[in-house]
C-alpha cells in the first residue's frame, strides 16, 4: 500500500529519501487538451465555445480563487487552423506562457511537421514538455527539450508530473528516424519509481494516450494519483447543454490503482470548448482522499481577456484576407464530425474522396481512399471559405497515386474496420463508384464483403491506381500494405485538392450514397 510504503520510509530514513511526511494538500488542476490551434471560438450548434481570450479569463479567475492551482495540457496543441499553418505552434505557445501553463504532454500532432517545429515550440515554452515513453536522446533538435517527467512546487509541496504520448506515434505522425518509442507501461512505472525514490508521493500523469488506454494505465502503474487526459477528444462530466454530445463518462473517472489507492482520470474534450477544473485533496502519504469538479463550458458570455484579445487580433492580420476568400458553395451541410468519419459513411469524407479522385485522374487514378483520421471538421451549408477548407484539411499532406492489387485493397478495407468499435482514424472512405459492406460482429479480418468498383467486384489479381494522401500511402495509420506499393507523388497539397474540387463543383450537393454499408450494427 502506498501509505504503508511512505510510513516505512519515514521511520527508516532510507538513503536519499525525504524522511519528513508531507501534510495534507488540496490542489486545483486546470487543464486542456487537443486545442489544435483554435485560438478563436468554434461554432457548435447555434453558439460558439472556446477561444484563447475567454479561456485566459477563466484560467486567471480560477488561479486567483482556487487553492494551489496547477495548469496542465494533455497535448495536441498543434494542427487544425490557419493559425497553425502560418505560425507552426508559436502563436499557441504565446498564450500558454501568458496563462502560465506548468507542464504539457507531447501529443502526436506535435510531430506533424517533424522534430524541428516541435523544437521551436519547446524553446519558447516556459513549461516542460513531457513524454516518458519517448527517447529523443539521438534526435539533436529535441535532445533535452522533451523530458520523461518534471517536479513542480505546489503549495510548498513537490508534485511529480509525468508525460506520455500514444504508442502509435510513428504510424500517425512524422517524428523522424531518431525519435524512439519506449514500452509504455514500463516507462511510466520507471518514472513513477524515480519520483517516489525522491520522496515525492503525489504524482500526476499528463497523458496523450486516450481515455481507454488511460484507464488501463490507472489500473496497471502504481503510484499515479491523477491522469490529465488527451488524444481521444473525450468529454467527461455532467452538462445541461444541447450543443454538447453525450458525456463518455464521469468527471473524474475513478479507477482502483495497484497501490491500493484511487486514480482520478479527467479530460477536457477538444478545441478549448471546455476548461477542465478538478479540485483534489491528498493525505499526508500522498493518497487521494477527496475530489470535486466538472469541466467549465467556455461560452460567449465569458468576458475576453483584453491582452489575449489584442494578441489574437495582431496574429490574425496576415491571414485575414486569405481566410475569408470564398472558394465554393455547398447546398447541404457536409458532416465531418469525428464520431461519424471514424465509423460510417460521411458526406464530408465522400467529398474529400471524390476530390482526391479528380485530382489524381491525370495520373491514372481509378478510385480514391480517405482515412477517417484525415477528416478534421464539418462544413456548414452555404458559401465555403478557404479557412473552412483548411480546417477540414490542415495537415499539409500531398496527393499520392499508388498502385494496389484488388487483394491489397480488400486487405486495406479489412484493416480499416478491424478496430471499428474504437473510433480509430484508420477507417476508410471511398470515392464515387466504389462501395463495400462490412459486418462489425464478425472477427476482425473477415468483416468486409461485396467490394465493388463501378458495379463490378474487385479483381484480386488486377492492379488498380488509387489516389490517397502521402501520409496513408507511406503506411501511416498502420496501412503497411501500402508501404512498398509503386507510387507517384503529385505534390498537390490536401487543401488545394479540396479547394480545386469545390471550384469545379459550384453546385455541390453531397448526400449519403450507400458507399459504405454496415450490417448487424450493434445497438448502443
Amino acid at each position: 500500500m502506498k501509505k504503508s510504503l511512505f510510513l516505512l520510509t519515514a521511520l527508516l530514513g532510507g538513503a536519499g529519501l525525504n524522511t519528513a511526511l508531507a501534510a495534507p494538500l488540496t490542489v486545483t488542476i486546470l487543464h486542456t487538451d487537443d486545442l489544435h490551434g483554435h485560438l478563436e471560438p468554434t461554432k457548435v450548434g447555434q453558439n460558439t465555445y472556446g477561444g484563447y481570450s475567454r479561456q485566459t479569463t477563466l484560467v486567471k479567475q480560477f488561479t486567483a480563487s482556487d487553492p494551489n492551482p496547477l495548469v496542465l495540457s494533455g497535448g495536441d496543441t498543434f494542427q487544425g487552423t490557419l493559425f497553425f499553418n502560418l505560425y507552426q505552434g508559436l502563436a499557441d505557445v504565446l498564450f500558454m506562457n501568458y496563462q502560465a501553463y506548468q507542464a504539457m504532454a507531447v501529443g502526436n500532432h506535435e510531430f506533424d511537421n517533424g522534430p524541428a517545429a516541435l523544437a521551436r515550440f519547446a524553446q519558447k515554452a516556459n513549461f516542460p514538455l513531457l513524454a516518458a515513453n519517448l527517447d529523443v536522446s539521438t534526435e539533436p533538435l529535441l535532445k533535452d527539450l522533451v523530458k520523461p517527467y518534471a517536479v513542480l512546487s505546489v503549495g510548498g509541496e513537490k508534485i511529480g508530473v509525468i508525460g506520455a504520448v500514444t504508442p502509435d506515434l510513428p504510424t500517425i505522425s512524422s517524428p523522424g528516424p531518431n525519435v524512439k518509442m519506449l514500452e509504455l507501461m514500463t516507462s511510466l512505472k520507471n518514472s513513477a519509481d524515480q519520483l517516489r525514490a525522491q520522496g515525492i508521493n503525489k504524482i500526476v500523469l499528463v497523458s496523450h494516450l486516450g481515455y481507454t488506454v488511460e484507464q488501463q494505465v490507472a489500473a496497471t502503474v502504481p503510484g499515479i494519483d491523477v491522469i490529465v487526459g488527451g488524444h481521444s477528444h473525450t468529454l467527461l462530466g455532467t452538462f445541461d447543454n444541447k450543443d454538447f454530445p453525450p458525456s463518455e463518462g464521469p468527471y473524474p473517472t475513478v479507477v482502483q490503482n495497484p497501490d491500493g489507492n484511487k486514480t482520478l482520470l479527467v479530460a477536457a474534450w477538444e478545441w478549448g470548448k471546455v476548461l477542465g477544473r478538478l479540485k483534489v485533496t491528498f493525505d499526508d502519504a500522498g493518497a487521494v482522499t477527496a475530489w470535486e469538479g466538472n469541466p467549465i463550458p467556455v461560452t460567449s458570455d465569458i468576458a475576453e481577456d483584453d491582452t489575449a484579445r489584442r494578441m489574437i487580433g495582431t496574429l490574425s492580420v496576415p491571414i485575414a484576407n486569405l481566410r475569408q476568400q470564398v472558394v465554393g458553395t455547398t447546398a447541404s451541410a457536409l458532416d465531418g464530425s469525428r464520431e461519424v468519419v471514424r465509423r460510417r459513411e460521411s458526406t464530408m469524407a465522400n467529398v474529400l474522396a471524390d476530390a482526391a479522385l479528380l485530382a489524381g485522374q491525370n495520373a491514372g487514378a481509378e478510385l480514391a481512399l480517405v482515412n477517417g483520421g484525415g477528416v478534421r471538421a464539418s462544413i456548414d451549408q452555404g458559401p465555403v471559405t478557404f479557412e473552412e477548407a483548411i480546417t477540414v484539411q490542415p495537415f499539409g499532406n500531398t496527393l499520392t497515386v499508388i498502385t494496389l492489387t484488388g487483394a491489397q485493397l480488400k486487405a486495406a478495407l479489412e484493416y480499416g474496420v478491424a478496430t471499428w468499435s474504437e473510433n480509430k482514424g484508420q477507417f476508410l472512405h471511398v470515392s464515387r463508384g466504389m462501395s463495400y459492406t462490412f459486418d462489425p460482429t464478425k472477427p476482425a479480418g473477415s468483416r468486409v464483403s461485396a467490394v465493388t468498383l463501378n458495379g463490378q467486384p474487385l479483381d484480386d489479381a488486377r492492379a488498380y491506381k488509387v489516389a490517397t494522401n502521402n501520409f496513408t500511402a507511406s503506411g501511416g495509420d498502420g496501412f503497411t500494405m501500402f508501404k512498398d506499393a509503386p507510387k507517384l507523388e503529385t505534390g498537390t497539397l490536401d487543401v488545394d485538392v479540396l479547394v480545386n474540387y469545390l471550384k469545379a463543383n459550384p453546385t455541390l450537393n453531397a448526400q449519403p450514397e450507400g458507399r459504405i454499408v454496415i450490417v448487424n450494427e450493434p445497438k448502443k
